[in-house]
């Protein structure tokens, strides 16, 4: 049949279509996905003039909506089934091909070995634009190569809003096209069809349910979302690629940091931190690089930099955002030649053996767009990125890391002792705001400790975190400098929005708002009282507030069960008012 005519598209989108139609998950999608493209890629290999010279080897799909990676999922040629990332294949695709396919949106062609990306796209330059044709890493050259990866096809993800959120590569081994075209841009079209077809299942379809993940010192707490992620991390541990970790300040980016390390090659070698947030701008580039001896004043010896102390190991730098433009330089210098020069050191430069976990909390695309951020740095350090969700989204998680923390606490000031937290603590934990997320709640329990502590000064066996003491604390956290209440409506406006982009979400769910208030008032002061200190004192005295409880926490519950939560933080005080 003609490889463009309509028989071979209606035979190969039926196929496809029947496939994901019948997905119940992510890689279910991903593999019927990549059985058809890597199929189309082979007989297009075959009927070519590579035919007895080439082979296709495997497809891998990326999803990574909002520029962090939330799914992979890889299949070789000859597998009925994809491989699954937990076992630290790895999975690898160019940052410069990233770029290329955003900005072009489109698919690109990349010949490893020369060095060239080929935008699929009317006269799209090869070379010439050394931020988006040349593929000029030598690293990730030889990633490829490693791989016998000689050629790839990289294929937007597109949505029926046109926005990009992913990606699919494919990889073949033809040493013999170096230097010429290839057949990805004769099937091209054909593949991204059959990508724009399958975006829409892939980027919806949930993750398939993943096994109880391990949990360590690193990382003692892991929820829903964070058991998602983990096998996207676990290979991208393996790799020495840079990792950027987003997120909230607080949510625990320095411990993902350093589970990936203790998940990597490198792991028993350095681990070292450099917070920007500590480091004064003039400081930073000798705090990075170090100095020699009369660098500047006050320079009395000679000093190691953050990349030498983590020489052969890992370093996370948080809070890249801070970078000064000026360091900023020098970093990608780092990054771009493995080497760098201590302050005041005269000619010659030292080699940096250093895997780079960076931090932020700060937008970098809108960073470089405000012209804060550079450019080409942003791209280097935007290799494998992912997203640290903040505790609020974590909402599973907040009592165990209270558990947790509240036994650590306990355990310093009686090791053969512990510590328990009540639910009805719990509940008013998971039921509050947490800004602050995982540093702020430990401040909490650590003051909730304290003040049970108060009342129980002999407790050298179990200790009992209530809701008296939890309530107390929280009440600390109420200091006028605190985020006004305007502010935090329209941040919360902003959240819902959000998550209606996601999924469906009826406005009327945005009434839950008002048992949100009344549950958290009940939480604090009480039942009746919190109908008073409402304005509902009417209610009281008219005894209708149960009737009143009941109406406004069902439309929580409904929310939380839109939001695919099994129950809200005051799904109690509902059976309570039911049982009375």
């Amino acid at each position: 049949m003609a490889p463009d005519g309509g028989e071979w598209m209606h035979e190969e989108m039926s196929q496809l279509l029947t496939a994901l139609r019948g997905a119940k998950d992510f890689e279910t999608a991903a593999a019927a996905t990549l059985r058809r493209m890597l199929f189309l890629a082979q007989e297009t290999v075959a009927s070519s003039r590579y035919a007895a010279r080439a082979r296709v080897l495997r497809g891998i799909v990326h999803l990574r909506p909002g520029e962090a990676y939330r799914r992979l999922a890889a299949l070789d040629v000859g597998s009925s089934e994809i491989t699954d990332a937990s076992v630290g294949t790895p999975f690898f695709t160019s940052a410069t091909a990233w770029r290329a396919v955003v900005e072009h949106r489109c698919a690109v062609s990349i010949d490893v070995n020369v060095g060239t990306v080929q935008p699929h796209a009317p006269n799209a330059p090869v070379t010439g634009d050394p931020g988006l044709a040349g593929f000029h890493s030598n690293e990730s050259r030889q990633r490829f190569l490693g791989r016998h990866a000689t050629h790839v096809c990289v294929l937007p993800l597109r949505t029926p809003a046109g926005g990009i959120e992913g990606m699919i590569s494919l990889e073949a081994d033809c040493l013999a096209a170096m230097g010429q075209e290839f057949v990805w841009l004769t099937v091209g079209d054909r593949l991204q069809l059959l990508a724009d077809v399958a975006a829409p299942y892939l980027a919806g379809l949930p993750q398939r349910p993943v096994a109880t993940p391990e949990m360590d010192e690193y990382l003692p707490v892991v929820g829903r979302s964070m058991a998602e992620l983990l096998p996207i991390l676990r290979v991208f541990a393996l790799q020495d690629e840079t990792i950027l970790i987003s997120g909230a300040t607080g949510a625990g980016k320095s411990r993902l940091a350093r589970w990936c390390h203790e998940r990597s090659n490198r792991r028993g070698r350095p681990f070292e931190t450099l917070d920007l947030v500590t480091v004064p701008e003039d400081l930073q580039m000798a705090e990075l690089f170090g100095w020699k001896k009369g660098a500047f004043t006050g320079a009395v010896k000679d000093a190691p930099g953050s990349v030498a102390r983590a020489d052969g190991g890992t370093l996370f730098i948080d809070e890249i955002d801070k970078l000064s433009l000026k360091a900023q330089a020098g970093l990608l210098h780092l990054l771009e030649s493995r080497s760098y020069r201590p302050l005041g050191e005269g000619t010659g430069e030292r080699q940096a053996d250093v895997r780079f976990i960076i931090g932020t909390n700060a937008d970098l695309h809108a960073e470089v767009r405000a012209g804060r951020f550079r450019e080409d740095l942003y791209y280097r350090v935007n290799v494998l990125p992912v997203r640290m969700p903040a505790l609020q989204e974590r909402a599973d998680e907040i009592p165990l890391w209270a558990r947790y923390m509240v036994n650590r606490r306990h355990r310093e000031r009686s090791p053969e002792g512990s510590a328990r937290v009540t639910p009805d603590a719990e509940r008013l934990l998971v039921g509050s705001s947490w800004p602050g997320n995982l540093r702020q709640l430990d401040n909490i329990v650590r003051r909730a400790y304290t003040l049970a502590m108060v009342e129980q000064p002999a407790a050298t066996g179990e200790l009992v975190l209530q809701e008296k003491h939890v309530a107390r604390a929280l009440d600390y956290e109420q200091t006028p400098g605190g985020k006004p209440l305007p502010e935090a409506l329209r941040a919360a406006a902003q959240a819902f929005v959000a998550e209606a982009r996601k999924r469906p979400l009826d406005l009327d769910l945005a009434e839950a708002f008002r048992g949100l208030v009344l549950g958290m008032a009940i939480r604090q002061v009480g039942r009746d009282e919190g109908f008073k200190l409402l304005g509902r004192e009417s209610l009281v005295k008219n005894r209708n507030h149960h009737k009143a409880l009941k109406r406004e926490l069902d439309k929580v519950e409904a929310l939380y069960k839109a939001l695919g939560e099994e129950h809200s933080p005051f799904a109690d005080l509902l059976s309570e008012d039911e049982a009375a």
